[in-house]
């Protein structure tokens, strides 16, 4: 079991692998990338089971992670690499021509560690449960994780899945939403208010967690105290609390970071603020 400082020095290395591979190809996604990464460490480096040196799409006695708000695959990519999946000298090529690592993940080039292709959101959650409840027909005690942003929220698909879940009492799913309360056009509240969405969930019937999700110990804590609250009878989803482009000052809790890229100078910026720990690609 890592350590908590273990786990915040890769942090800093997937925030600088972040920066660095959109400001490469002056595209990606920073924002929501930099705001989910303590999250994806936790999941990776301490909470899942999941064997990266023998990755296969069926994922049979392991713990399997759907990531549906694609878009953030700088940090989804970072943390596969780091964990073992590939070769992070692979980060290098994010978004170049025949590159496996495009913008929003795909499976047609066999990227070990990516099950699902994703980035048209709202549907992420929908494959999750699909393959919770193939984890149940297969009698693999082992559980489905899904992270979502909170802009996602707004599609309709999201919320067919949500009632599905706990009609169905799939109980071996624990799904985080990423609420930073931003998205591509503007902040969730002006785009459009999502309301109290501990309240919207509970009354869907799932069991309802909250976390900090800049705060490493609190990730874990809460992730540990997730899984104990799997196989009674309700989904379980997180609240994590987050800001875009955690890490970096300039970048952190405005909307204009959600897909662009910084420039030379504010690239230089961003490494400033985040020592490199484990080395570079």
């Amino acid at each position: 079991m890592p350590e908590i400082k273990d786990l915040e020095n890769i942090c800093k290395q997937v925030r600088r692998d972040i920066v660095r591979m959109v400001h490469a190809v002056n595209s990606g996604h920073p924002g929501g990338s930099l705001g989910c990464t303590d999250f994806l460490v936790a999941l990776y480096f301490d909470i899942m089971k999941h064997n990266p040196a023998k990755f296969s799409m069926d994922g049979i006695g392991e713990d399997l992670f759907f990531l549906s708000n694609g878009h953030i695959s700088p940090v989804f990519y970072s943390v596969l690499a780091r964990s073992g999946y590939f070769d992070i000298k692979e980060l290098s090529t994010f978004r170049k021509i025949n590159s496996r690592l495009q913008g929003h993940p795909t499976t047609h080039d066999g990227l070990p560690g990516v099950r699902i292709a994703s980035g048209s959101l709202g549907q992420g959650l929908s494959v999750a449960l699909g393959a919770a409840l193939a984890k149940k027909l297969n009698k693999d005690d082992r559980i489905v994780y899904s992270l979502h942003g909170d802009g996602e929220l707004d599609e309709g698909q999201i919320w067919e899945a949500v009632l599905y879940a706990a009609a169905k009492k799939v109980d071996n799913i624990i799904s985080t939403v990423d609420v930073n309360g931003q998205q591509i056009d503007g902040s969730t509240e002006n785009v459009l208010s999502l309301g109290n969405l501990r309240a919207k969930w509970e009354a869907f019937g799932w069991d309802v967690l909250e976390m900090n999700g800049a705060i490493m110990s609190h990730v874990v804590d809460t992730l540990r105290k997730a899984k104990t609250h799997t196989g009674k009878g309700k989904p379980v989803v997180i609240l994590m609390k987050t800001e875009m482009g955690q890490g970096v000052d300039f970048m952190m809790g405005s909307h204009k970071w959600h897909g662009v890229a910084p420039n030379n100078e504010q690239l230089a910026q961003a490494l400033g603020q985040l020592t490199e720990t484990i080395g570079d690609y």
